[in-house]
């Protein structure tokens, strides 16, 4: 009997880590929903629990081995329910997964997402776990079905894996070496994503711009970017993340002349030490990453630039990190992830002499913090005054109930929270996917803040597609969280 034969069975998936894995949980619900399953309810232990997990931490494990534990009780008491591991840690792991968590039902890695109803399935007749783990890609991900978490904003995957070899990272070991879509393939998903309401559209890779090198065109990824302004439909496009080593003059061109390519960019510094970098085997310089900076700078001047920064690696000296400060310093960024390096088992980086304190790697990562936020807000306040389009978002504002504000994104990303009504409260209030256009009067380190009233509200497509939606959610409201959503478990970053 198969599941779509039973009572519709519940299902929920719980995300760790990057935006690959986010994406990838998108296709773990549409795999699902596809089989028959249905979300959980908010409150609900669900039939499937799916755990999404990464391997880039260095309690990764820890973390998982505690929330499979929590739900040891609930599956004693309820034998037909299952739990399921992908994604990183399973693919670095496999079979210890079962040995250390007997009552794991399946475990699947990186390159076998499409697997999982079959082996939920086979696992319930069989009533014992399975194991499958592929070495290479079975089905690239973006042909699998898709339950999207934005009707608005989606992910697009133009490719998987990773040819380098940073010695502080894991990713290539698990998820393999690039493999590229066909841009004719990518684009025709664009399209499609458009009809369906969706103004923005984030182009995914584990290194963006080296998109091409599989089929030997290495200007390939700024074609791309000029062929997305040619969707009619398309507001926004923005991508991430690009290595500096492969960041060419070429897609800098493309981002200024392309009217709907936003003017952002993150691009992971990591260190500003040129011996932490050849240590890290970044395959660039602080001078040559601080040269594109300022090129992109010269061709769209109003360009924000975000980054990664990695803390205390193995043999760092103060001297490195004054030279990580002074890059920091020239490079203006509008905001940074900052890290505090942690060991990742299976990384050369792991066993490297010279392992910095504990609390040497903590006073640096505060005098990192409190530097950045210095000029993250010096930043800000020279938003003061302008004019932002603003794309309605859906749950951005923690406050936004309290102080009747709503929140979205600018162009270049920075978070805008903006009263949501004309001059004297004229015309409808919008709608996630609605733009709005607004007047900065205030800024934070984080945040920009519009108090005036709404200049101008602009209903699209998108707010169409957010409002269908949440009808079919039987009116829940979005920032009550949709019944069964999938929950983004993921460890919390430090942003400065």
């Amino acid at each position: 009997m198969t599941v779509t034969e039973e009572r519709s069975r519940t299902y929920e998936v719980r995300t760790y880590g990057c935006q690959m894995n986010v994406h990838d949980s998108e296709r773990l619900s549409g795999l699902l929903e596809d089989a028959g399953y249905v979300r959980a309810g908010a409150g609900e232990t669900a039939d499937v629990v799916v755990f999404n997990t990464c391997a880039v931490r260095e309690n990764a494990d820890n973390r998982l081995y505690g929330n499979l534990g929590h739900l040891r009780p609930a599956k004693t008491s309820n034998p037909g329910m299952q739990i399921a591991v992908g994604g990183c840690l399973a693919q670095k792991d496999q079979g210890e997964i079962v040995r250390r968590a007997p009552w794991v039902d399946v475990v699947f890695g990186t390159h076998n997402i499409g697997s999982l109803p079959v082996l939920l399935e086979r696992a319930r007749v069989a009533q014992e776990a399975q194991v499958e783990i592929k070495e290479s890609l079975d089905v690239f991900p973006s042909t699998l079905p898709t339950k999207r978490e934005s009707p608005y904003a989606a992910w697009v995957s133009i490719s998987v894996g990773c040819n380098n070899t940073c010695t502080f990272c894991i990713v290539p070991a698990l998820r393999g070496k690039e493999k590229d879509r066909r841009p004719g393939d990518i684009l025709a998903e664009i399209r499609s994503l458009v009809e369906l309401g969706v103004l923005e559209i984030t182009l995914l890779g584990q290194n963006v711009n080296t998109y091409g090198v599989e089929f030997g065109d290495r200007l390939a990824f700024g074609k791309l970017l000029r062929a997305c302004g040619d969707v009619e439909g398309l507001e926004r496009v923005r991508f991430t993340s690009p290595h500096p080593a492969a960041f060419t003059d070429d897609v800098i061109e493309a981002m200024a002349a392309t009217p709907n390519v936003m003017h952002q960019l993150h691009m992971p510094l990591q260190s500003g030490s040129d011996r932490v970098l050849k240590a890290m085997r970044r395959s660039y310089r602080a001078e040559r990453y601080l040269g594109i900076i300022e090129r992109v700078r010269a061709a769209m001047p109003d360009a924000a630039i975000s980054t990664d920064v990695i803390v205390g690696f193995p043999g760092e000296t103060e001297e490195d990190f004054q030279d990580t400060l002074e890059v920091v310093r020239r490079s203006r960024f509008a905001n940074a992830f900052t890290f505090q390096y942690s060991i990742r088992p299976g990384t050369p980086a792991a066993t490297m002499d010279g392992q910095v304190p504990k609390e040497v790697v903590q006073e640096r990562y505060e005098r990192l913090v409190a530097l950045q936020n210095d000029i993250s807000w010096e930043e800000n306040r020279a938003q003061v005054g302008r004019t932002l389009e603003v794309l309605v978002a859906e749950g951005e504002g923690r406050k936004d109930e309290a102080t009747h504000r709503m929140s979205g994104r600018a162009p270049d990303n920075r978070l805008v929270h903006f009263v949501p009504t004309l001059a004297g409260g004229a015309g409808a209030r919008p709608r996630p996917g609605d733009m709005v256009t607004v007047e900065v009067t205030y800024a934070a380190p984080h945040h920009l803040v519009a108090d005036g009233p709404a200049l101008a509200i602009r209903r699209t497509r998108a707010g169409d597609a957010w409002e269908a939606a949440d009808a079919a959610a039987c009116g829940v409201p979005s920032g009550g969280g949709k019944p069964g959503a999938v929950a983004l478990g993921m460890p919390v970053l430090r942003r400065s």
